[in-house]
């Protein structure tokens, strides 16, 4: 398959999670979300593209004038980044022209998420792969491209519509909140800290969240001071406050440990050595245990 924060302009992070907005200039291709199909692509160019910048968007995303005929195509504008970011962010970050691009292309079942970014400077793959899989996002190839550096704005904004438009599968206005949440905070960390500690934090959070059902700020708190200590980072107490805030919201999303981990098995396998499928291990032994001990129980009294 081919493939934020007020003081840093890291909108196309937040970007990422808006499904919903109708989007200018969009040509169907495909006859409908419900034949789609792995391999149907959608392309999504900012609207603020010169002719120039386009072509070099383009070619950076390796496809022609040709290809387009066959995908289904559309532009996400700045007001609509606007309209989706502005709870988040001060318009002076969000900025007056939509410049960043995606291609998103469907994958078999299993093939769980892949990013790749072209003259993206402030958005990694790990922050988009993470706010992707909270909005319910399942295999897709998600290249997102700038007709030079630029932080991506538009992009996120068109690969989640270009989700939504290509499977029919709507995400719950509580999902792309929590997305949106979920990227301002890490584009935020990300600045102090190494991003890479920054996305197995948070995904490290968020699976313990979703497995142990945690939704209170003291069990939260436990689990942030756990993945800081497994990584060697610290977290300031208005940074730690912050990330509860989010998890209480993910908390209440229908995510599934598994389908999180089949999404993103690059970023879960590094969680392996931070104690998720120990953790795992244990509760199901503990489990079996705590059986026999009942078995026992009812037998001898």
């Amino acid at each position: 398959m081919k493939r934020l924060y007020k003081r840093v302009t890291t909108v196309a992070l937040a970007a990422a999670m808006v499904l919903s907005l109708p989007v200018a200039g969009m040509t169907a291709k495909a006859d409908s979300a419900a034949d789609a199909q792995p391999g149907d692509v959608y392309v999504s160019f900012g609207a603020d593209l010169s002719t120039d910048e386009k072509k070099t968007v383009m070619d950076l995303m390796g496809i022609t004038e040709d290809d387009l005929e066959d995908y289904t195509v559309g532009e996400i504008t700045n007001e609509e980044e606007h309209e989706y970011l502005g709870d988040y962010l001060d318009s002076s970050v969000i900025g007056s022209r939509a410049l960043s691009s995606v291609m998103v292309e469907l994958g078999e079942d299993g093939d769980g998420i892949t990013v790749e970014t072209k003259n993206i400077s402030y958005c990694t793959k790990g922050m988009y792969t993470n706010a992707l899989i909270t909005a319910g996002i399942e295999n897709a190839d998600v290249t997102v491209a700038g007709p030079f550096e630029i932080t991506g704005t538009a992009a996120l904004v068109g690969a989640m519509k270009a989700y939504s438009d290509l499977t029919g599968e709507e995400v719950s206005e509580q999902s792309m909140d929590a997305a949106v949440n979920e990227l301002v905070v890490t584009s935020q960390m990300a600045q102090d800290i190494n991003s890479d500690d920054v996305e197995q934090l948070m995904a490290f959070v968020k699976a313990k969240v979703v497995e142990e059902g945690l939704n209170n700020d003291e069990a939260i708190g436990k689990a942030i001071d756990e993945g800081a200590k497994e990584l060697g980072i610290s977290v300031t107490d208005e940074e730690k406050q912050t990330i509860i805030s989010l998890m209480k919201k993910i908390s209440k999303l229908d995510l599934n440990i598994d389908s999180m981990k089949e999404q993103a098995k690059d970023l879960f396998n590094k969680l392996e050595d931070m104690g998720i499928d120990k953790e795992q291990a244990k509760n199901f032994f503990q489990k079996i245990i705590d059986a026999l001990q009942s078995f026992f129980n009812s037998i001898f009294g």
